[in-house]
Formats: C-alpha cells, structure tokens, sequence
C-alpha cells in the first residue's frame, strides 16, 4: 500500500535521509601525526639539555682543546691503537694549552680530557641523527601537519650550524706560538646562546603540538597582550644574562673575585680598564666581565618581579601558576650564581648554575606560551 510521503522529504533510504555531522573541519589536514612527532621532539630536547650538561663539564674539566681537529665523520671513531692514541697526544702537545699549562700531562692524563671532548662530539652526532631520522620518517610518511616543515627543518639548520660554530670555537683556543689556553668567550657565548635558542624552539613546538590546531586558534582570541610583552621582554633579557654568563666562563672569571656583595672590597672592581685596547676589557678583563654579569644579574631579578606581578593578575589559573614557578626558578638561580662565585665556582655547583638555567629559560617560555595561548578554565578549575 502506497503511504504519502511529507513535504520536502528526501528519496533514498533512511541512513542518507540522516546526514552525519562531521566535526573537527579545522584540525583535518592539519593535524598529521601531532603525537609521535611531539613524542619526537621531546627525545631532541632531552639530547640536547645533555649536550649542555656534557658541554659543560668539557668546559670545566679544560677538555674541550683536546681534539685539535674537525672531521665531522671520521672523527666518530675514538683512537683504537697505541699509535693512533700516541698521534693525537702529539697533536695537543703542539697546542699553547699544552706548552703552557699542561706540560705535566703523561697519556694517561691526555686520555682522560679526549674522552670528555670525544663524548660531546659524539653526543652531537647523535642529535644530528636523531633528527634526521625523525624527520625523513615523517615527511617519507606524510605525517607531517599542514605548516610544519619548514619549522621542523628549521631545526636541522640551526643544528648543523651548531656544529660548525662548535669548531669555530675551538679553534680559537687550537694555536701554537700566541699564548692562548682557552678559547674566545665570544665564541663560547655564540655557541652556549645556539644551543639555548634550539633549546628554545623545541620546547615552543612541543607546547604547540601538545593542543590541537583548533585549541589554539581559540585560546589565541583570549590572548593577554600587556602580560605577553612583559614575558617577551623577560625572556629576552634572560638571553642576556646567559650570554653574559658564558662571557664570564669562557676566562673564568668567577673565580676571579670570590667575595659578595663587593668586588674586591668595593663596589666596583680595580684594574676594571688595564687592557689595551679599551674594548678588550669587556670581554677578557674578568672583574669587569663578572661585575657586567652581575648588575645585569640584579637588574633581571628586578624586571622579574615586575613581570610577575603583572602575571598574577591574569585571568586564567594555570597562567598565574606559570609566572609563579618563574619566579621562584629565578630566585633559587640568582641564590645559586652567589654561592657559586662565593666558592670560587667549583665544577658541581657551576654545573647546577648552568642546567637551572635551562629551566629557568623553559619556565619562562611555558609563561609566555599560556599569555598567548591561555587555557580556559571552569567555575571548578578544571579544563573548559
């Protein structure tokens, strides 16, 4: 029997007289595999924090001008003979750093600082790896999100141009017949700065992969300009302090004036300008390099402050919480860079100075990020 059928019903069966709503219009095509390439990133990040660590120790063992020469690929291979292990001893022992300060050194000792120069050049090389891999996999794989290639191939870049500014570094301190034992602090602070900036762009990245496309765009509409400045301006500032910073161990400096608040007994430091030319003093004079590096030390923890207030105020909890874990980050960080120029910067506690510095500088990154991507909270405090 023939039913009528009502107006402006559709022909077909049931399932197409019902269309499917489909949701998540914005992430299509975006969103790629934003897991396992955050999962990804996070491995490149804890490569790389331990690249500072190792770096580090190099530095404050006097390692790092052990190997006096650059082969990005045949170097992978440590000595494996008695000859090979004899070779690069006479190499080093053509070097200032030998003839001036390490006269005393048998191959036993030699073999000790090569090993910590030969682990940091390694560990480089893995990081170049793991990128490389990573990356090829997800763009052979097409994982990757709408946008993101050429910021993921950024990181390569700034990658392989970090091993090149490595040796640009060391052979600053690899000379014969000029007197130098440790490398230009310039050259130093270029490198720990590279290092920090990549730091920098992965944690940013894994903050943006850890939301989805359309999370953010609405977060971005909730945006706190004044507080995102007020981040933007400290995290620059603490750039600063950290290439100062290297400044200052590149001509280890903090060991140079052991007392606090006074520099040698004063304010400011005698024999701050006896280098000729008067330029050089900013970067090898060490009681002017450590009294620049202190009066920006305070000046931060001032400007600090004065972003923290303005971040407590903001509308929304977990950013008032990130602006709270700065500040405290940065008094332990201030605290710990006394102690560490009051006991003559020994190796452990100027290790601790350097990788809190890592937090600090991630801490205020995850403060700016929730500034200008904020997440909204309920009445309950959890997750809108």
């Amino acid at each position: 029997m023939n039913t009528k059928r009502k107006l402006f019903e559709e022909v077909g069966s049931p399932e197409a007289a019902r269309p499917v709503a489909r949701t998540g219009g914005i992430d299509k095509g975006h969103s790629g595999a934003r897991g396992a390439i955050r999962i990804w990133l996070i491995v490149l990040f804890a490569l790389v924090f331990a690249m500072i660590a190792v770096g580090g120790l190099t530095r404050l063992t006097d390692s790092g001008l052990s190997i006096t020469e650059w082969r990005p690929f045949t170097g992978a291979l440590p000595p494996l003979s008695a000859a090979d292990w004899q070779s690069e001893f006479a190499k080093y022992q053509q070097i200032d750093e030998f003839r001036i300060q390490n006269q005393w050194m048998e191959l036993e000792d030699f073999k000790v600082i090569y090993w910590w120069e030969w682990g940091h050049r390694q560990l480089g090389r893995v990081v170049g790896l793991v990128w490389a891999a990573g990356f090829l996999w997800f763009l052979a794989r097409r994982q990757i999100p709408a946008g993101w290639t050429p910021k993921l191939l950024l990181l390569g870049v700034m990658g392989g141009a970090q091993g090149a500014i490595g040796w640009w570094m060391v052979s600053s301190g690899v000379t014969t017949g000029m007197g130098t034992t440790d490398v230009a602090s310039y050259r130093l602070a270029t490198h720990l700065g590279l290092a920090f900036a990549i730091l920098g762009v992965i944690t940013w990245y894994v903050m943006q992969l850890g939301r989805t496309a359309r999370d953010l765009i609405q977060a971005r509409r909730a945006r706190e300009p004044r507080q995102w400045s007020l981040a933007t301006g400290l995290l620059h500032f603490t750039f600063l302090q950290i290439l100062l910073g290297a400044m200052v161990a590149g001509i280890d400096a903090g060991r140079s004036y052991t007392d606090w608040p006074l520099m040698g007994g004063q304010l400011f430091p005698p024999l701050a300008f006896d280098l000729d030319p008067l330029w050089r003093n900013f970067f090898e004079n060490p009681g002017l390099v450590q009294f620049i590096h202190r009066m920006s030390g305070y000046l931060l923890a001032a400007f600090t402050v004065v972003v923290w207030l303005r971040g407590r105020r903001s509308a929304h909890p977990r950013t008032r919480f990130a602006f709270n874990a700065v500040l405290a980050a940065m008094a332990v960080q201030i605290v710990l860079g006394i102690v560490t120029v009051i006991y003559a910067a020994p190796w452990y506690i100027a290790i601790v100075h350097q990788l809190l510095a890592v937090i600090v500088w991630v801490l205020i990154l995850r403060a700016r990020f929730l500034s200008g991507y904020p997440i909204a909270t309920s009445l309950r405090g959890t997750p809108a």
